[in-house]
């Protein structure tokens, strides 16, 4: 088809944007979730292991439905393969386990500042890494970002460590899942096992020594269960749209997220001045700058 992309290019295209609008959806409520999870009794290492042996077995579900054991087998026989998935493992089992401590510690809109973050981070890694293209509006966005992370800093009255850590934590994830030859089902399964073995000791720890809640009640045992697909479909479908669209794109995308974090946290009443008003006005104002950008870029492409 002249002058434009074919017909199953456009509709992956549209899967792909789909996949990742989704994953972003369910990342934004996502704090509920957990703070559900909290109110019951578990802190963040306890979510965190039942994150871990549960979304093993949700992902294997998925890796049968798109009947990939076979691509497991195969990784599982790759040393490189195995170390790349090892890192993406560590890497985002050290954000879920941060994320979860940080939203059951009243620092929801430090938390949603972390994940405004990681799309600047993507746009910069984007370019030095997978060579995409970049300009006077991206750099303009990460000057306006850099600003507002230093603002926040002055509002809080300390460096915004945990919104920093949460945004290099996924910002790397996202970056070495992109490098890493398997499917989306076929790599969470393998990160998930991973971190599965030491979640399940964890479990067993608490439960021998009666500090676990998995059997308090039945509304308890329901919540943890359910850690299994809240961790595992939006990860699918980050990996799976991740692979098929730029790294900006998914930048951009991943503001969606933070948005719905950030009412949550005002929501809830957590402490909101006006220097921490004009930091986040600051990174809005990022954000904006590169989806203009991105936004003109389309157009001219489109042309």
């Amino acid at each position: 088809m002249a002058g434009g992309a074919a017909p199953s290019d456009e509709t992956a295209s549209r899967a792909a944007l789909g996949a990742g609008v989704l994953c972003y959806l369910i990342w934004g409520f996502a704090p509920l979730f957990f703070q559900a999870m909290g109110r019951l009794g578990a802190d963040s290492w306890e979510i965190l292991a039942h994150r871990a042996v549960w979304g093993t077995l949700a992902a294997w579900v998925f890796v049968v439905l798109a009947r990939q054991g076979a691509q497991v087998a195969a990784v599982l026989r790759s040393p490189r393969r195995l170390g790349m998935l090892a890192l993406s493992a560590l890497l985002i089992g050290a954000n879920w386990a941060l994320y979860v401590w940080g939203v059951n510690a009243g620092r929801v809109l430090e938390s949603s500042l972390g994940y405004y973050l990681t799309p600047l981070l993507n746009m910069a890694a984007g370019v030095l890494i997978f060579r995409e293209r970049f300009d006077v509006l991206g750099l303009g966005a990460i000057v306006l970002a850099g600003v507002g992370v230093a603002l926040q800093g002055l509002a809080l009255g300390h460096f915004p460590w945990m919104a920093v850590i949460l945004a290099l934590t996924f910002g790397a994830y996202g970056i070495v899942r992109k490098q890493v030859q398997a499917d989306a089902q076929t790599g969470l399964f393998v990160e998930c096992l991973f971190l599965a073995i030491p979640g399940a000791i964890w479990m067993a720890h608490l439960a021998q020594t009666g500090q676990g809640h998995m059997d308090d009640s039945p509304a308890a045992a329901a919540w943890l269960l359910a850690a299994g697909p809240i961790t595992a479909i939006p990860l699918v479908l980050f990996a799976w749209a991740a692979r098929r669209m730029p790294l900006s794109a998914m930048g951009f995308l991943q503001f969606i997220g933070p948005t719905i974090g950030f009412s949550i946290g005002l929501a809830q009443g957590e402490p909101f001045t006006a220097l921490r008003g004009v930091s986040f006005a600051f990174i809005w104002a990022g954000a904006a700058t590169y989806i203009f950008g991105l936004w003109r870029r389309t157009r001219s492409l489109g042309a």
